[in-house]
């Protein structure tokens, strides 16, 4: 239960002290690392003679790219940098278990921040390509009286991209923890493998193609 619980890093001493989470913690950790290590692949670009680490680099980043341009088409191209950022995030942080971390994921604030900001861009995507007035009139589509449910879609959106994230993580955790009590050498390997690499791998690519899904819809 105490693994449950959010961890306290550190207390910032103003206001009577402020307590930054250990979640918040390994997210800039996170941050940091994806940061210079973008700095470092992109040293050195060129357009001839071209070196394997920036061959690797253009089939990693037109991989994705690819990907979603097929779900979002051209009227959504716009958004594909922010899915990408997304999507690396997440793998990453879903990861970090494996070099001793707590995945920050396992906090819930974590998954309603990306939540909200998912919806944020969702929603602002709708608005940009139809203009306000149609934007507020797509709440009545296909007819006014479910209005009601296509507001409420609005909330409960996040709330489903959130939960979704922070409860198969959380659960993963939770199992992993579990099965290290039991047996701690030799059997967590192969169950590793599996929660901590496939399963984050997973909920990754759920986040971000749902959030695709939805930009899409938003833009049709």
């Amino acid at each position: 239960m105490e693994e449950l619980n959010s961890k306290t890093a550190f207390v910032i001493p103003l206001f009577g002290g402020i307590p930054v989470g250990e979640s918040v913690v390994v997210t800039w950790i996170i941050m940091a690392a994806l940061v210079i290590g973008s700095m470092i692949l992109v040293r050195g670009l060129r357009v001839e003679n071209v070196s394997r680490k920036q061959l690797a680099l253009e089939s990693f980043i037109g991989f994705l790219h690819d990907f979603f341009g097929d779900l979002l088409g051209e009227e959504g191209a716009g958004y594909i940098p922010y899915l990408i950022t997304v999507a690396i995030f997440i793998g990453v942080a879903n990861l970090i278990g494996l070099l001793g971390f707590t995945p920050p994921t396992k906090d819930i604030n974590v998954t309603a921040g990306l939540a909200i900001c998912s919806i944020a861009v969702i929603e602002y995507s709708g608005l940009h390509k139809k203009g306000l007035k149609k934007w507020l009139k797509s709440f009545t589509e296909p007819i006014a009286l479910i209005t009601p449910i296509n507001i409420l879609e609005i909330f409960i959106r996040p709330v489903s991209l959130c939960m979704r994230l922070f409860g198969n993580v959380l659960g993963a955790f939770v199992v992993m923890e579990l099965i290290k009590i039991v047996l701690p050498v030799g059997l967590p390997v192969p169950f590793s493998l599996y929660f901590d690499i496939f399963d984050g791998l997973i909920q990754a690519y759920v986040f971000v193609f749902l959030t695709s899904l939805f930009i899409k819809e938003a833009v049709e």
